[in-house]
């Protein structure tokens, strides 16, 4: 299951995706998107760690690679969905390989994963990432620049991916060479309140991050795939 923005930037590339698809973390928890529902004519499996509403398949990604096929029937998969996972994983890279395993030749894997977000453990709270360690997960996939994009917990907040990684300026100088004269105004005065003496929790930092995750689509590379055939 995802959230209202991975249902947003699933339907902003509905061309990239096909069937078979697999969904890991498919349980409903109450407060999630049913994403199977967007492509109700396609071969749809969706696995979590523990069985509920939405799952298919119990499987745990740090098991043998042998016992999640057997588990999956040999199954290859066009599309794969791991949407707000791997930080509960302890075992990142061994769930990313086993993850790649699981790819068609032609297929996609959409990861989601948190940038700059709080504590949450479902059952447990490990990681946080940036586009390159996402990279290195998964050495085999090719990640499409032009479709990344970072979003906030505001709806339908996405932005490209930069230096910046959404964080908020608080000088208002910065803004001021970029022409943001509005934006440079309203940091300005978080400076003079900071001198108020106002604020402290606020005006004493040079940035500050909202809540980001990080979209990315990948495929394999052709190298890659050629070892793996």
């Amino acid at each position: 299951m995802g959230f209202r923005n991975h249902e947003l930037y699933i339907q902003q590339n509905k061309n990239l995706f096909k069937g078979p698809f697999l969904e890991i973390g498919a349980k409903d928890y109450g407060s999630t998107v049913n994403l199977r529902s967007l492509f109700p004519k396609e071969a749809y499996i969706g696995v979590d760690m523990s069985p509920g509403k939405g799952v298919d398949r119990v499987i745990d990604f740090t098991s043998p690679f042998d016992q999640i096929d057997t588990t999956l029937g040999g199954e290859r998969f066009n599309t794969i969905f791991c949407l707000s996972v791997l930080e509960h994983c302890d075992q990142p890279f061994l769930m990313a390989a086993n993850i790649t395993r699981l790819l068609g030749a032609n297929g996609c894997l959409y990861v989601s994963v948190p940038h700059a977000w709080k504590f949450h453990g479902y059952p447990s709270d490990y990681w946080r990432f940036t586009p390159e360690g996402v990279k290195k997960l998964f050495p085999d996939l090719s990640f499409d620049e032009s479709v990344a994009r970072l979003t906030t917990d505001v709806v339908d907040d996405f932005r490209m991916i930069d230096e910046d990684l959404a964080r908020i300026r608080l000088k208002g100088s910065w803004f001021r060479k970029r022409g943001q004269v509005l934006r440079s105004l309203s940091a300005d005065l978080l400076t003079l309140l900071g001198y108020a003496g106002l604020f402290p929790w606020l005006t004493q930092h040079r940035y500050l991050m909202p809540p980001t995750t990080i979209e990315m689509i990948g495929y394999w590379k052709r190298q890659s795939l050629e070892t793996n055939d």
